[in-house]
């Protein structure tokens, strides 16, 4: 690893750079400058210090996106507290434990949470502080009182002039491994696992962004925050990341559909855009598959020299879907649809897909598009060492071993957990299989926990069939599952396209009849769906869109 020059001092030299721009903006909503964000920390450094917080005190934030969640948990950090980011989309219950769990001092709460938890449930709270205005909702110490009461007096005491760059100094983490923040897992295989990720690992995040994006990335530049900052994908790429660059982040506060966020491209016009293939699908099958559809486009799409002048102008309308200035969008979080994926590597659209985990801060796998070969996601991130445990890793799958700086101390409280996935020699076990070519390119198989065995002993991943069954006929969403020694597909049909047609349930059962058939005919036998099943409603998820397989189990 390059020289350790401390992460907490790269926040601090980007607001004394960047002193006077934009940092922070609640999309249609207010923005912060970057000395606005210098001010609301200096006034939370004041509360926790005269409210008794010490350095390496735990201080959980559950709440939406936005700019005061943001300089919240910056608060946090540079205090030299250990921040526990909480998915706002955990039931009540989940959060309580993680609060419980994480042995958090504070917490910070967004308007919907802040109805959502019950105090009594976490006994150990000092105070509960609201995220809009960092006013209490709860405080069980007379001095969190009095330090909130008398915040801004105790500011300008403190400042009595102004308060200005030179005033900017921050806590600097002297030991690459000392704690910055718990992270806990969405869990899609049952309860979350609190990740100890220390500095070292935020800060290797971050000096592969700065290698790979900085030559494109500059101070001023606006980016959009998509994904949940509690979750590291967001947390890295899509805030800290731009942040320590001095850029404009934007966030939508509310749960971005489709619309939304193809408004907010337009508007802010991104230079990188993060994303889960979710969204980036959606937007695809909404708004560009129904226009190549036309049998007179499909016929030009046939005919060589038109069809590259009509890819051309394809690519341009779906680079203007998500606002025309990017520098390239990145992929990660889940699998990507092939369908889709064949069809942005037709058209020659900027993507690229990556490859990360919780556990690794997040990076493990990445190329930039120029380089990136589809199907893959990437090759081993800076920094990283990323090995196949399998006999021939070219063709054979097995696990994805990774290590290096960005891997995480291990789970809080949880040694069993801890020792199962590292070994002996600092190796992440993954449990994810892949395969790896020649060149170093990853190819993702599937989760060895989601592997079925066949009624032979043959090996199936699930993931598979369900890429293919995603891209037929009325298919929304599926999940493929063992029942017995059969393989069933449970299938969310588009339901808006069958209002639209006047479709009944009979009609979608015959049309999943022909998926079966046609799915089965380009599938090994042993792998093959016996039936398919419909499922009224969306499938339930993680935040981080994965579907929760485990609640569909047999």
């Amino acid at each position: 690893m390059e020289q350790y020059t401390g992460f907490n001092h790269r926040i601090q030299q980007s607001i004394i750079e960047n002193w006077n721009r934009n940092a922070l903006t609640d999309y249609k909503g207010a923005t912060l400058q970057y000395h606005d964000v210098a001010r609301k920390i200096e006034k939370l450094h004041i509360m926790f210090e005269n409210s008794g917080v010490v350095r390496g005190d735990k201080i959980a934030l559950a709440g939406r996106n936005s700019a005061a969640w943001a300089a919240a948990f910056l608060a946090v950090l540079t205090y030299g507290a250990v921040a526990v980011p909480i998915l706002h989309e955990f039931t009540a219950e989940q959060m309580h434990n993680i609060v419980n769990h994480s042995d958090a001092k504070l917490l910070f709460v967004g308007d919907v949470v802040a109805t959502e938890i019950d105090a009594t449930k976490m006994p150990k709270l000092e105070g509960i502080i609201y995220i809009p205005d960092y006013s209490l909702k709860l405080s069980r110490t007379d001095k969190l009182t009095y330090a909130r009461e008398h915040l801004n007096e105790l500011f300008g005491k403190k400042y009595p002039k102004y308060f200005r760059p030179e005033h900017v100094k921050y806590y600097h983490e002297s030991d690459p491994e000392e704690l910055a923040l718990i992270n806990y897992t969405s869990g899609t295989t049952g309860f979350s696992k609190g990740v100890m990720l220390p500095y070292r690992a935020l800060w290797s995040n971050n000096d592969f962004a700065e290698h790979v994006l900085g030559h494109e990335i500059k101070p001023g530049d606006n980016v959009i925050s998509i994904l949940p900052m509690a979750h590291m994908y967001g947390l890295a790429f899509e805030f800290i990341f731009e942040f320590i660059s001095g850029c404009h982040i934007y966030y939508l506060n509310r749960v971005p559909s489709p619309v939304i966020i193809a408004k907010a491209f337009a508007e802010v016009k991104p230079k990188i855009i993060i994303s889960v293939p979710l969204i980036i699908e959606k937007i695809i099958r909404k708004k560009v598959f129904p226009k190549i559809q036309d049998p007179k486009i499909k016929l030009l799409l046939k005919l060589p020299g038109i069809n590259r002048k009509i890819f051309e102008k394809v690519c341009e309308e779906v680079t203007n879907a998500f606002g025309g200035n990017f520098y390239q969008v990145i992929v990660g979080g889940a699998a990507f649809n092939q369908e889709v994926e064949t069809f942005l590597s037709q058209i020659g659209f900027r993507y690229t897909v990556g490859y990360g985990a919780t556990e690794c801060a997040p990076i493990i796998c990445y190329a930039d598009y120029k380089d990136f070969v589809p199907g893959s996601c990437g090759k081993a991130a800076l920094h990283m060492q990323v090995e196949i445990d399998s006999p021939n890793p070219q063709t054979v799958p097995g696990e994805i071993l990774v290590k290096g700086p960005n891997v995480m101390l291990g789970y809080y409280k949880n040694e069993e957990a801890t020792k199962e996935c590292i070994d002996k020699d600092g190796w992440f076990h993954t449990g994810d299989l892949g395969l790896m070519d020649a060149d170093g390119n990853v190819f993702i198989k599937g989760r060895s926990k989601n592997m079925l065995l066949g009624s032979n002993g043959q090996n199936i991943y699930p993931e598979e069939i369900e890429d293919k069954l995603n891209s037929m006929n009325m298919v929304s969403e599926s999940v493929v599952i063992q029942d017995g020694e059969k393989l069933v597909g449970l299938v969310y049909p588009d339901y808006e396209a069958a209002n639209e047609k006047g479709y009944n349930n009979d009609n979608l059962m015959e049309i999943m009849e022909e998926n079966k058939q046609l799915l089965n005919a380009i599938l090994p036998s042993y792998c093959r769906l016996n039936t398919i099943e419909l499922h009224a409603e969306e499938f339930a998820k993680t935040p981080k869109r994965s579907i929760k397989r485990y609640l569909y189990m047999r």
